[in-house]
Parts: C-alpha cells; sequence; structure tokens
C-alpha cells in the first residue's frame, strides 16, 4: 500500500501549485494574442496586442476590458461598442467564475490540511470531492473565456475585410495554458486525497483485524 504521508504531501503540493498557477494565470495578460503585420504600415504604434481577463494592451498603450481587441485595426466606434455589448455578459461570466474559483482553491487547500492532520476518510473523501467540485469552475472560466474569444473573432470577422484578415495572426496565450495546467492540478489534488481516504480506510479495517485477532 502506498504511504499515506507521500500522497497527503503530494495533494498539499498539487494544491498549493494550482492555487500558484491560477492566480498567475489570472493576473497576467497573455490570454490572446493578436500579431497584426500590416506590410505598408509606417506608423509609430504596434498594431499588435495581448490581454488578459481586465484589460488590453494595445501596442504601448493600456486599456481597460471589455474594449476587446476590435481597435486594432481601427475600426469604428459604433461597431466596437456593438461587438463589446453583445460580449460583455460572457466576459462577465468568466472574471466571476475564475477568481471565485481561486477563493475556492485556499478553502480547499485548509479543507484538505485538516483532513490530512485528522486522518479521517470521511474528511479526506469530503475534501476530494469539494476539488473535484471547484475544480469545475476553473473549467468553466476557461471554456467560457475559449467561447468568449471565439464569439468575438466571428464578430471581427463580420466586419473587418478580408483583405485586412490576412494581416491579422490570433492565437491564445501561455495565461491561458496556465489556467488549465491548473485546472489539472486541481483533479489530480482531489484524486490524491481520494487515494489518501482509501489507504486511510484500508489501513483502519487492517488495524481492527489485528486488534480482533489479538483478542
Amino acid at each position: 500500500i502506498m504511504r499515506y504521508g507521500l500522497v497527503v504531501i503530494s495533494a498539499g503540493f498539487t494544491g498549493l501549485l494550482s492555487f500558484s498557477l491560477l492566480a498567475v494565470a489570472i493576473g497576467t495578460e497573455y490570454w490572446y494574442i493578436i500579431d497584426v503585420n500590416r506590410p505598408n504600415h509606417t506608423g509609430p504604434d504596434d498594431l499588435s496586442s495581448h490581454s488578459g481577463l481586465w484589460r488590453i494592451n494595445e501596442g504601448t498603450t493600456t486599456q481597460l476590458k471589455p474594449s476587446l481587441w476590435f481597435s486594432v485595426l481601427a475600426l469604428p466606434v459604433n461597431m466596437i461598442i456593438c461587438c463589446t455589448c453583445v460580449l460583455a455578459g460572457l466576459h462577465k461570466v468568466v472574471v466571476i467564475l475564475l477568481p471565485l474559483s481561486l477563493v475556492l482553491l485556499v478553502f480547499g487547500w485548509i479543507f484538505g490540511l485538516v483532513s490530512s492532520l485528522a486522518c479521517s476518510p470521511n474528511l479526506l473523501a469530503g475534501a476530494a470531492t469539494y476539488f473535484l467540485f471547484s475544480s469545475l469552475f476553473t473549467l468553466s472560466g476557461v471554456c467560457i473565456y475559449i467561447k468568449y474569444s471565439n464569439q468575438a473573432m466571428e464578430e471581427f470577422q463580420q466586419i473587418v475585410s478580408p483583405e485586412n484578415l490576412a494581416y491579422v495572426n490570433v492565437s491564445f496565450g501561455w495565461s491561458l495554458a496556465t489556467a488549465w495546467v491548473s485546472y489539472s492540478l486541481e483533479v489530480a489534488t482531489g484524486l490524491l486525497l481520494m487515494l489518501a481516504a482509501r489507504i486511510t480506510q484500508m489501513k483502519g479495517r487492517y488495524d481492527s483485524g489485528v486488534a480482533i485477532a489479538m483478542l
């Protein structure tokens, strides 16, 4: 049987790392990257941009969300407002779910620590279930962000001419990848705590069997 201490220490490490990576993902601004390479562009401004959950960096300027990234090709203001209003609801959901998941991770880590010290299979199973449940918030937030970005790109393609789109290259950045890794570690933490609960339960049965045999 795998040692109980190794499992709970691994769970604590993955839980802490999951929290750290999600905090980094939320705080950084490389969720979505847009490279604009106009061959005849001679202006001083860089048309490329990268955005996070809270704001967008366009060249040397920074704007608060939800301006999105439609202004990289100098679109009319009324078009930008129209696109922004359509997608604002999805953006609000994302900026609620991911910070909430971060808070849930803090309480989950505390719950897991108490359960590990108590060596209670029921508490450990409860902590495992808690982590698996809270991971759904992270997963939902990331998936909704992807949907939000894809829908924004569809709106973008309807407004911008194909000639201009040929100069635009869009991709998801490392901040989104960090959030995915955080989600994976969150699930791993839940599974490790479930394994710890199983080990504790089996150890309890073994100890009971030994005690009965000694009577």
